[in-house]
């Protein structure tokens, strides 16, 4: 297969482009970097991948490249819990998704031949948040600042549908894997310091990057997959229950907890991600047959951390 990634050079989409490379298909990388896309993958190293320069709101070669590929799948999206959020900053949340779906999709639609399956990112932010409500995929939206981004993203991705492609969205966990969440997590614990975040009781959906690289590389070549999927592992844990389990793994305290107002200072209303969360299963992705690598927390915190 020759498989377009976006968000290529990310945290999941350096993994995703690695192991389809290592499987011997072709990827074609869409970057707004062409630099950075080049370093993280060299041409001696990676001679199956194609560096295409990407800007989503220019018609240019990206969009004639899409024709000769496959698959797409869509990962680029302006990181959501690294900054305050700001009016400027909210609207770059959600225009980063919104616009470079949107241009996405109607590239998939111009093209000849088209693309069959176009794999687009979401995010569990969709059902907004609670300690004590269960979602799966049937599960309604909620009314906040993250599910109402979700809901766009995903209906700019729907319109794929309309030129026949099949698509399934994967709303996204927070991904575990050495990077990303877990490597401003794992900081206090090396300085024994380490504890849970806000009140401890609220809920964190999860999954292992590996096995979210799984399940895209499922959904890019099973037809019967399609729709929408929860992208998280079949155990979320309350975040005491996360603090503890990661200073069993590290051999490390883990009773001294990080007030949110602390976690607020920095981030402003961005601090929600973290001090909020919702309790979410992947029903379809078990109905579907999905076998996990990492379905347990203290099993995905070993092979990360030792």
């Amino acid at each position: 297969m020759k498989i377009a990634v976006t968000g290529a050079t990310g945290f999941v989409g350096s993994r995703l482009v690695a192991r389809l490379h290592k499987e011997g298909h072709r990827v074609l990388v869409l970057t707004r970097n062409i630099n950075s896309a080049q370093k993280v993958f060299p041409a001696e190293a990676f001679p199956n991948v194609e560096i295409v320069a990407y800007t989503p709101t220019v018609s240019d070669s990206w969009q004639s490249a899409i024709a000769l590929c496959d698959g797409v799948v869509n990962l680029a999206g302006e990181p959501i819990a690294e900054e305050r959020w700001t009016p400027a900053h909210k609207e770059e949340i959600l225009n980063s998704r919104k616009l470079s779906t949107q241009k996405l999709v109607e590239a998939i639609a111009n093209a000849n031949p088209k693309p069959s399956v176009l794999i687009n990112a979401s995010a569990i932010g969709y059902y907004g948040t609670s300690e004590t409500a269960t979602f799966d995929e049937t599960s309604s939206a909620g009314n906040d600042f993250l599910s109402q981004v979700c809901q766009v993203w995903e209906a700019e991705a729907t319109k794929v549908k309309d030129a026949g492609v099949r698509l399934v969205i994967l709303r996204l966990g927070i991904i575990l894997g050495m990077g990303g969440a877990l490597s401003k997590m794992i900081t206090p614990f090396k300085l024994f310091a380490g504890g849970p975040i806000g009140s401890g009781r609220q809920w964190f959906s999860w999954i292992h990057l590996d096995d979210l690289v799984d399940l895209i590389l499922q959904a890019l070549t099973k037809p019967e997959i399609e729709g929408v999927y929860n992208a998280t592992a079949p155990n979320p844990v309350r975040m005491a229950d996360l603090s503890q389990t990661m200073g069993q793994v590290m051999n490390r305290p883990s009773w001294l907890p990080v007030p949110a107002f602390a976690l607020e200072a920095l981030l402003g209303d961005g601090a929600k991600v973290v001090l909020e969360g919702q309790k979410v299963i992947p029903k379809r992705v078990l109905e579907s047959g999905f076998e996990y690598q990492y379905p347990q927390l203290q099993l995905a915190l070993e092979q990360i951390l030792k």
